[in-house]
Formats: structure tokens, sequence, C-alpha cells
């Protein structure tokens, strides 16, 4: 059964900085990519960035490019989604997902997520 579980979630003051991680297992699962989606009070499930395991190339949405940043470790399966300058608007729930496979371009697999609170 594979699972992506995140962590590092919690209550930070506008301006700070917050690190989440999200690992696979078994580890013997791999993908082509894992990315990072977050979902806001009453708004729609949203795409923030994706990590490539091929070519550790990422992509970001506009509102978090140049705050946030998606790195990975393949020893340990693990992305991390460092944030800075973290904004009230970024208050959310974050899950992590993994796509296996080039194609089809699905996000296949799903983490729980992890609350992320912003106070002004």
């Amino acid at each position: 059964q594979v699972q992506l579980v995140e962590s590092g979630g919690g209550l930070v003051q506008a301006g700070g900085s917050l690190r989440l991680s999200c690992t696979a297992s078994p580890r013997t699962f791999s993908s082509y990519r894992m990315g990072w989606f977050r979902r806001a009070p009453r708004k729609e499930r949203e795409f923030v960035g994706h990590f490539t395991w091929s070519d550790g190339s990422t992509d970001y949405v506009n509102s978090v490019r140049g705050r946030f940043t998606i790195s990975g470790n393949n020893a340990k399966n693990t992305i991390y989604l460092q944030k800075n300058n973290l904004k009230p608007e970024d208050t959310a729930i974050y899950f992590c997902a993994a796509r296996s496979r080039v194609v089809p371009a699905t996000w296949d697999r799903w983490g729980q997520g992890t609350q992320v609170t912003v106070s002004s």
C-alpha cells in the first residue's frame, strides 16, 4: 500500500517560515514527479508546485514563486516545501501528491494533508 505522509504544518506569523515534508512509502515506490497542492477555506484545491525526480526541475504557481521552494531527497523518498515570507492568504491544508508515470499525466497518489495557518 503506497502512502504519502506530510508533516511540518502548524501556526506561524505572517512573514515567518515553515518547512513541510512529504515521505512516500514503501521505500520501493518510485514516481516521476511529486508535488504540493493546497485548499484554502471556501476555495478550490490549487496547485502549488512540483518536483521532477529525473532532473530536479521545479515549477510553481505564480502566487508563491520566489517565496516557496521545493526540493527532494531521493535517498529518503521525501520532498520538502520550504515556505518563506508567509502571508495570511497562504493559510490552507497542504497536500502532497505523486504522479507515478509520465503518462498518464495524473496525480494518482495523495497524502492526507497538513494544516498551515498564517496569522496576521
